[in-house]
């Protein structure tokens, strides 16, 4: 992420003087300081653009030039906006159009024409975002007062995005076996999925995987236990079977680097030669960073990546997660998330426990270790990608995590209980009609309005259900968004 950086682009024209066009480029330039000190990101201004050439330029420029993540563009005077189609048509990154201005105030007793011709904001900001609807282009407009703390704080979540967007165009899944069988929500279209989102998705065999554990050292587990002990409570007297969890994580960590890719996904019905599934492994890989995905979920492991690192610090609180089961106690429904082994330990209240149990399901040969825990209450979503068969759909819901309302003593896994929007019922009802997947993101600092940029950027369709959705405006909305992605 540190690589990063943002292009600022003004826009103005030549009819306003030298002396303007001067005043203009030092105003841009406090500007993208300020901005530079105040985000996570640099902002880099770039030119006062005054004609077709520069415009188109400048954004070929930035297309091709790795560093850039996205361009921020604003009219400080009026900027013609048909000089602005030939570069926007190539615009290949995120833009966010900023609608601000360099004066916060009026000041009532200097104005005059002068000070209406440099300070045309309100005028150039309309013309450029005609141009912006006209051409259907993929953009963010961010309106307000360039210092202002809720202002810099929406910039600073569309970076984030922004880099969600550039680092999902990089991404490499490796996938250990197939998919579950006869599961059909996590199967996809990988073609469609590379061309679509930039994500490269292969098979390597679990025999590569047990091979790589097989040349794993006692001094490599010993270091990886000893981060064990830091972050976790050793609650099993089952040392070897943390032991083994670390050999699988070592070996997968390998051959993940050696790969460049960033989430991976396994199975529990493919562990040939393996005496455990990867629970304890594949958690503490969530942990720093990589995307997982169960039963073969491929696009799940990548989303799940992406989420963390558009998260707070490059790595939030976002984790694969599964429905499970309900509580449907009148006036008190919630839903339990869970999955067999693998939650991120990110979304824990508290220290996780490292515990051995028996898992009833797959080719176990010994109990494997998991970190068990209960997850944090707070505000969150769920995502969930899905393959519509011509496009993907992100359908996003509104949750609220909450404490889990009981102690579940015997069942040995991390567990997260929320509140779905509008509802339990009514949110389950549209989830369900909207084809959501059992396999979910659940993220408590990635926000809906995130994830809907992302999904903009990507040029995919995206269902935000929220505490106002209803089954029958849902359906409606559906048909609608059907017959539209059709004709695109």
């Amino acid at each position: 992420m540190k690589k990063y950086e943002f292009w600022f682009v003004v826009g103005s024209q030549l009819l306003y003087g030298e002396d303007v066009l001067v005043t203009i480029e030092k105003r841009a330039e406090e500007m993208s300081r300020f901005l530079s000190e105040k985000l996570s990101f640099p902002v880099v201004y770039k030119i006062t653009a005054k004609s077709n050439n520069e415009i188109t330029n400048i954004i070929k420029e930035a297309n091709y030039d790795d560093n850039c993540a996205g361009i921020i563009t604003w009219c400080h005077t009026f900027s013609p906006s048909k000089m602005w189609i030939n570069g926007l048509s190539l615009l290949q990154k995120p833009w966010c159009h900023f609608a601000t201005q360099y004066n916060r105030e009026i000041p009532d007793e200097e104005i005059d024409m002068d000070f209406m011709n440099l300070n045309q904001a309100a005028h150039g900001d309309r013309e450029h975002g005609f141009i912006g609807a006209r051409l259907r282009s993929a953009r963010k407009v961010i309106a307000g007062y360039w210092q202002d703390d809720d202002v810099i704080s929406k910039l600073e979540k569309w970076m984030k995005t922004a880099i969600g967007a550039a680092y999902s165009k990089e991404m490499k899944v490796m996938r250990f076996g197939d998919n579950m069988r006869e599961v059909a929500v996590t199967e996809g279209d990988k073609v469609e999925a590379q061309k679509k989102l930039g994500w490269q998705v292969n098979t390597w065999a679990v025999g590569d995987l047990v091979k790589e554990m097989s040349m794993v050292t006692d001094a490599e587990i010993d270091s990886l236990m000893n981060e064990y002990t830091e972050a976790y409570d050793i609650a099993t007297d089952n040392i070897d079977a943390i032991r083994y969890q670390a050999r699988e994580e070592i070996a997968i960590e390998k051959m993940l680097k050696r790969e460049n890719c960033h989430a991976f996904s396994n199975t529990f019905q493919d562990l040939y030669g393996m005496e455990q599934l990867p629970g304890l492994a594949s958690q503490h890989l969530m942990s720093k960073g990589y995307g997982y995905g169960g039963e073969g979920d491929w696009k799940v492991a990548a989303l799940t990546s992406i989420m963390k690192l558009m998260g707070e610090n490059g790595n939030g609180a976002s984790a694969f997660m599964e429905d499970y089961t309900y509580h449907l106690e009148k006036g008190n429904e919630y839903s339990l998330g869970a999955h067999m082994l693998e939650v991120c330990p990110s979304l824990s209240d508290g220290r996780p426990r490292i515990e051995t149990h028996h898992l009833g399901i797959g080719m176990n040969e010994k109990d494997p270790a998991r970190l068990v825990f209960e997850g944090k209450p707070g505000k969150g979503i769920v995502a969930s990608l899905i393959d519509m068969g011509g496009r993907f759909r992100l359908i996003i819901q509104d949750v609220e995590c909450v404490k889990p309302i009981m102690k579940m003593p015997n069942l040995p896994v991390a567990r997260v209980m929320w509140r779905a929007m509008p509802d339990l019922t009514t949110g389950l009802e549209c989830w369900i009609i909207a084809g959501g997947a059992h396999h979910t993101v659940l993220s408590m600092d990635v926000t809906a309005e995130q994830m809907t940029d992302w999904a903009r950027m990507m040029d995919i369709e995206c269902v935000h259900i929220t505490k106002d959705t209803t089954p029958e405006k849902l359906e409606h909305d559906l048909l609608v968004s059907d017959l539209i992605w059709k004709l695109k």
